[in-house]
């Protein structure tokens, strides 16, 4: 609900940025109108009464500017400069900065080229796997600094999120009363039964002050590197959340513009490096609340939006329809891929997760990343051959075992990427999958020792280890399995996707004999 006119303040803007010779372009928001004018952008609240959001007031206002300036800071720094005021001497003109009263507030930023926005980059086709790798390491971060409300209250700080929601849907006219109430029914039965792990995240100091509308259009790159902006300054509460909860906006908005791929990418590396595993099963619980949160955003957006309005609509229930398709409930699964050095385990491990499991995906145990985990050092550091000793690598593939119980035993999905050529690792998972009765199947990828031997020379990058040497010693053993299911490794990727998930769908009727043993 607009509660102001700020016509004048607008116009006053637009005219004080004309006579500074450059030409001024103005974007808006449903809670912020932005003038871009040379190397700066003014942001002014508008004068706006939400359910999740009060700008009623000049001094509100006020308020949030700094907040945004103090909060945004450390993220993206040199682009927030200063807070601004709009004064009005007694004869009724306005100023920036002048002596008389304010009469309005606004942010000074450092204008950046608006390509350089994920958003953009993403409608460019520029979003890459290293681009998100970098951007995973930045939310880590981010999330390390941030400090922890340890109230125990993970599952009410979601009711209130969700409350929140229902008031935003009422605020429009998008989606029938009828509609709301059966998602909010939905959002319920689901947040019930993760009543217990929320609650336990946030007595685990997993609740954190956090950025709260972390899209795509809320990071641009800054040198090159991911940079995290514009976050929510209005409302500690909505920006008060468990970590995976702020998260999830972005895996949802990568999973809804179709970079599925790239959404479980950056779930796996900020997995990799936070250990968090233990909170998946709320993962596409919290993806769905953020589709949610859009869908209502934007139908209050279409609301008086003119010739607009129609296209909103359409954007508003695209979100929608993902909000409930993702409140489906999980069934566990679990998809293991096996093969000497070089037969592409990992590359295809990549590439089938995806499309395993719910959004955003499997979680992908990588033997060489959990190796060195348990070192305690970068995947692309090289480690010593001491490291490789048999007893080590029990270790790893026992945590590879372990993980995959925690997660399977949460309904999530798991791709276990390792060599398995030793029937006793095999049998790790496969008992994993029987106890947790869940769909399972594994594949072992075949290969030439010329293609390997080639694969592995060339190779650039990457977390693997493998030398030549490691490759003949792999050979040597010729321990290659004859319980899985044997796949050509030199065909294409997709065509070896494509050939898994045919398999591993075929297996959906076999759950009570694996639940068997069999």
């Amino acid at each position: 609900m607009i509660v102001e006119d700020q016509s004048k303040v607008t116009s006053f803007l637009m005219h004080s940025l004309l006579r500074e010779g450059d030409p001024v372009q103005t974007m808006e928001t449903h809670i912020s109108r932005i003038f871009l004018s040379g190397d700066r952008a003014y942001k002014m609240k508008r004068a706006v009464l939400l359910p999740y959001l009060d700008f009623s007031s000049v001094d509100k206002r006020r308020i949030a500017c700094l907040r945004e300036i103090e909060l945004n800071g450390p993220t993206a720094p040199g682009i927030y400069l200063a807070v601004r005021t709009i004064t009005q001497a007694p004869d009724g003109q306005l100023a920036i900065d002048g002596d008389g009263p304010v009469i309005e507030t606004i942010v000074e930023m450092k204008r950046f080229d608006q390509s350089l926005l994920l958003d953009h980059v993403a409608q460019a086709g520029g979003l890459t796997g290293q681009m998100m790798t970098s951007l995973a390491g930045a939310i880590v971060q981010f999330h390390r600094r941030a400090p922890s409300v340890r109230d125990g209250n993970g599952a009410a700080n979601m009711a209130a999120v969700l409350k929140i929601n229902e008031a935003g849907f009422a605020t429009g006219h998008v989606f029938s009363p009828k509609e709301v109430e059966a998602l909010a029914v939905r959002f319920d039965k689901r947040l019930a039964g993760l009543a217990g792990l929320l609650d336990r995240r946030a007595a685990a100091g997993k609740v954190k002050r956090c950025h709260g509308d972390l899209h795509l259009r809320n990071i641009f790159l800054l040198d090159g590197h991911p940079c995290l902006f514009d976050c929510i300054e209005f409302n500690d509460n909505i920006a008060t959340s468990d970590i995976l909860y702020d998260l999830a906006f972005l895996l949802m908005d990568l999973w809804h513009r179709g970079y599925v791929e790239l959404a479980n990418l950056v779930m796996n590396r900020y997995l990799d490096e936070t250990g968090e595993d233990d909170g998946i099963a709320a993962l596409s619980f919290f993806m769905a609340v953020r589709a949610a949160v859009r869908a209502h955003v934007i139908a209050t957006q279409a609301e008086g939006a003119g010739q607009q309005a129609s296209e909103l609509e359409s954007e508003a229930r695209a979100y929608f329809k993902l909000a409930v398709g993702l409140l489906e409930l999980p069934r566990p699964s679990l998809v293991a891929i096996g093969g000497f050095s070089g037969s592409g385990k990992s590359t295809l491990a990549e590439a089938v997760a995806p499309h395993i499991g719910m959004p955003p995906g499997a979680r992908i145990l990588e033997s060489d990343r959990i190796r060195k985990s348990l070192y305690d050092v970068p995947p692309e550091t090289r480690l010593p051959q001491t490291a490789y000793r048999p007893d080590v690598s029990v270790r790893v593939y026992r945590e590879i075992s372990w993980r995959t119980r925690v997660i399977l035993g949460q309904d999530g999905a798991v791709v276990a990427d390792a060599v398995f050529d030793k029937v006793e690792n095999r049998k790790l998972l496969e008992f994993a999958a029987t106890e947790k009765r869940c769909r399972f199947a594994g594949f072992w990828l075949d290969a030439g020792p010329g293609l390997l031997l080639q694969r592995v020379q060339t190779r650039k990058g990457g977390v693997s280890d493998a030398t030549v040497a490691v490759l003949e010693q792999q050979l040597s053993r010729k321990t290659a399995p004859v319980d899985w299911i044997r796949l050509d490794a030199a065909c294409t990727t997709s065509e070896l996707v494509a050939e898994i998930l045919h398999q591993f769908e075929a297996r959906e009727p076999c759950l009570d004999d694996i639940a068997e043993g069999i």
